[in-house]
């Protein structure tokens, strides 16, 4: 897969995790692994980069003792997400559109 495209899926990705709640490194990673493969050296940038871009705002907050960073969705954050979903509509339009030339290829 072109590397600037899974970026961007999973740049969605961590936004989906955190959007119905407020959400930390350890449990964003658990709650997305069983669809995409996300390690700490991956998810760290890839939060940082949302935070800069105001897609998701940090706040810590102490946690038996120590300091957690909870992560949580702006509304930039969850119109992303929006954004998202109606490209992925075309993106599957054109995915349609590709595997309908195949089908008719594999008919003549």
């Amino acid at each position: 897969m072109d590397i600037q495209m899974k970026r961007g899926l999973l740049d969605v990705c961590v936004l989906a995790a955190i959007e119905k709640e407020d959400s930390y490194g350890y449990r964003i990673i658990k709650d997305i692994s069983p669809f995409v493969e996300i390690s700490e050296s991956t998810l760290y940038p890839i939060l940082r980069r949302l935070e800069a871009a105001e897609l998701l705002t940090v706040r810590t907050a102490e946690h038996n003792g120590r300091l957690r960073k909870y992560y949580r969705i702006t509304p930039k954050g969850i119109g992303r997400i929006e954004e998202f979903k109606r490209e992925w509509q075309e993106i599957l339009s054109i995915y349609q559109f590709i595997v309908r030339e195949e089908k008719q290829h594999e008919e003549e």
